[in-house]
């Protein structure tokens, strides 16, 4: 007369452990790309073209009052040159800048990094809602 015999019911604990561990890597991927990567908050251009690209290896920042931040450190034209320089000819450079900068910089910027050797540049920019 086993068959008639009641069984204990067992509460599972696997289940519930991977569901656990599947939230707990979920909400540590959201919190990764909500903390900024690099540099300061800027206020980008907007473009209907942009795409999306890789994360630079190098990322230049151009304030609206002239300046030029790379690496949370204020820089001069001639040591962003000589910082690509060292860094090698196969850096990628992302160009990010206030929409109030001034092209002028923009482009004494792009002269400096000719100057190092690079050839891999791209100015960041918004998509257009």
């Amino acid at each position: 007369m086993r068959y008639l015999s009641e069984k204990k019911a067992r509460i599972e604990i696997i289940p519930m452990i991977d569901i656990m561990l599947f939230l707990l890597v979920f909400f540590a991927m959201l919190m990764l790309k909500m903390i900024p990567t690099t540099g300061q908050v800027t206020k980008l251009p907007t473009s209907s073209t942009a795409q999306e690209l890789p994360s630079p290896k190098l990322l230049v920042e151009l304030k609206q009052d002239g300046a030029i931040w790379v690496e949370q450190q204020q820089l001069s034209l001639p040591q962003l040159t000589e910082k690509l320089k060292k860094m090698g000819d196969k850096t990628a450079v992302t160009i990010s800048g206030d929409k109030e900068a001034d092209l002028q910089v923009v482009m004494k910027v792009l002269d400096a990094i000719k100057l190092s050797g690079v050839t891999q540049v791209a100015i960041a920019a918004k998509t257009q809602n």
